[in-house]
């Protein structure tokens, strides 16, 4: 059985929390796209971890994590998170890496960084991680894959392949020195051989899971409306961060997937450039991010303030579609019990006057503004409760209304940051 966690909005919902959750009754954990660029955050019995590359399995011993052939491997990153995990206690996970997956080199973090700095005001609101440049040569078919790092000939002759154009974008869009070929070889093949112990045939391994009976965990990164061809664009990132994709980017087959959960918040945040509808500021805004999550609305990769908004169901609902969406999962619900009244946003005004209830492409949702009903708060903590019926009646009522106008059960709703501190619904 294979079960997918992804992010219905922007990102950001707490997926990290959602997959730990699920994890103790998967025995394989696979993520399947992007890289370092994005993290998820998770609290337990260790501390708190902002996760970036690793597979958010890695605290349960019993599960193998993958880094599937779709995910953009920063090898020193990944170092780095395993060692932290090391020093605060965590005992070591199973890990797997595939032979396929592709490795992030020195000059996709320059390119992004320099290329950020070119771009000024008109920037994507990129986190500087080499994404855009990684999948880029990926397309272009000038990427090394992790199985090249252990056959010295080839990966210089692919290197020296793709060094000319690169040093021409160094030198003279940018303004760099030109890159040492025998430096980046030797970088490289040590790198490889740090990880050789994890390099594994994962689409063979996962199949094999398949065919004992196990249960497989796709975790995705971001959410619905990052994707390149179905969100902001070209506000996204540039992998698919969609379940359907899923199948790809860790290597199991689309006919596998049984359940889809979508994870949203109770309310709307989101990092890095592009429209959002239901943009606060000022002080309204700022009480809302202070009390976000465990520490507030800030990134976990950059640190960045997140934009904040109230809940969009006309973003969610879209993100829900696209995603498809078998049961939802509500995230963040006890930061808003501060609220007397809680806005939602049902539907948005285009610059026409027009009033639409359907996510449109970039140009029109741009010049779009919220509008707003009214749903009754209660005031009240609720961290710490664990049965749905003993929620305040209007918080049960704010979860209905969501599901209602979504229209996907919620099976799980999270109310804390801690991995204890979430409510299963009999929906």
């Amino acid at each position: 059985m294979v079960q997918a966690i992804v992010g219905a909005n922007w990102g950001d919902e707490g997926k990290g929390k959602v997959t730990d959750v699920l994890a103790e009754r998967s025995d394989v954990v696979v993520r399947f796209q992007g890289g370092a660029n994005a993290g998820h955050t998770i609290i337990n019995e260790y501390g708190k971890f902002a996760l970036h590359l690793l597979p958010s399995g890695v605290f349960h011993q019993r599960v193998v994590n993958i880094i599937g052939p779709g995910v953009a491997l920063n090898v020193e990153a990944l170092l780095k998170e395993l060692a932290a995990l090391e020093e605060r206690g965590v005992p070591q996970p199973q890990l797997l890496i595939s032979d396929r997956c592709q490795v992030m080199l020195p000059w996709h973090v320059d390119f992004d960084r320099l290329e950020e700095e070119r771009l000024g005001k008109h920037s994507y609101g990129s986190t500087k991680s080499g994404i855009a440049p990684f999948y880029s040569d990926k397309a272009a078919k000038v990427g090394v894959q992790v199985c090249e790092l252990y056959d010295e000939a080839f990966l210089r002759e692919r290197l020296a392949l793709a060094l000319p154009r690169k040093d021409c974008l160094l030198t003279s869009l940018y303004g760099q020195e030109p890159t040492d070929l025998d430096g980046l070889v030797e970088y490289l093949l040590k790198l490889g051989e740090r990880i050789r112990p994890m390099v594994a045939d994962t689409t063979r391994f996962l199949h094999q899971a398949l065919k004992e009976g196990k249960t497989v965990l796709l975790e995705g990164q971001l959410g619905t409306l990052r994707d390149p061809d179905h969100g902001i664009y070209p506000y996204t990132t540039s992998s698919s961060p969609l379940a359907g994709y899923g199948t790809v980017g860790a290597g199991v087959p689309p006919t596998a997937i049984s359940d889809i959960y979508c994870v949203t918040k109770a309310y709307s945040s989101a990092v890095g450039a592009g429209p959002f509808v239901v943009r606060l500021e000022g002080a309204e805004a700022e009480d809302l991010r202070r009390r976000g999550g465990d520490a507030g609305e800030y990134g976990a990769t950059t640190g960045r303030p997140r934009d904040v908004g109230w809940f969009d169901a006309v973003a969610t609902r879209y993100g829900a579609m696209v995603q498809g969406a078998t049961e939802m999962v509500l995230t963040n619900l006890d930061v808003l019990g501060y609220l007397d009244e809680i806005p939602v946003c049902v539907a948005y005004e285009t610059a026409e006057g027009e009033r639409i209830t359907d996510f449109p492409a970039t140009p029109v949702l741009m010049k779009c503004k919220p509008v707003y009903e009214r749903l009754p708060g209660w005031k009240c903590d609720i961290r710490g409760i664990k049965d749905w019926e003993k929620l305040p009646e209007n918080c049960r009522k704010y979860v209905e209304w969501i599901e209602q106008t979504v229209g996907v059960p919620i099976r799980l709703v999270s109310n804390g940051p801690k991995r204890d501190e979430i409510i299963t619904r009999n929906v």
